[in-house]
């Protein structure tokens, strides 16, 4: 039983280390929705339906796929001007994320709406937004 106990003791320690690193795996899983709630869903809706025709929706938005590459930039700078979202023109400007957001968070952020509200887009890699921000001078490099 003494050779037991130290294999024991070992793997009582690696099951807890997983467990303590899976629980922070789990608080980023959900942070692109969280991000969405405290700074989007106040204009975009809380199911990304938009307000009328004064602001886009982001369920079932077209804007998504056709402008993929801009995404990112587009949350860190904001928007000032219109855009078509779904055939309809939108022009009320949407402020800037600029530094209160990371690039992980914006990655997260982007691909919660890439994935809810019946969306079906492909996901970002941190190294894609963080490219994306590189290329329009605003990533923070986190």
């Amino acid at each position: 039983m003494r050779i037991f106990r130290p294999l024991l003791l070992g793997a009582a320690a690696l099951l807890g280390a997983a467990l303590g690193l899976s629980g922070c795996f789990t608080e980023r899983q959900n942070e692109g929705g969280q991000i969405y709630a405290s700074h989007c869903a106040n204009c975009h809706g809380a199911q990304g339906e938009g307000l009328k025709r004064l602001i886009p929706p982001l369920a079932g938005a077209d804007y998504l796929a056709k402008n993929r590459t801009a995404l990112a930039c587009l949350i860190r700078k904001g928007v000032q001007g219109p855009l078509v979202v779904n055939g309809i023109e939108y022009n009320q400007p949407m402020p800037a994320a600029d530094s209160h957001l990371t690039d992980s968070q914006i990655t997260n952020l982007l691909n919660f709406v890439q994935t809810s509200w019946g969306n079906e887009q492909e996901v970002f890699t941190i190294r894609e937004v963080s490219e994306q921000l590189q290329a329009c001078g605003a990533s923070d490099g986190q």
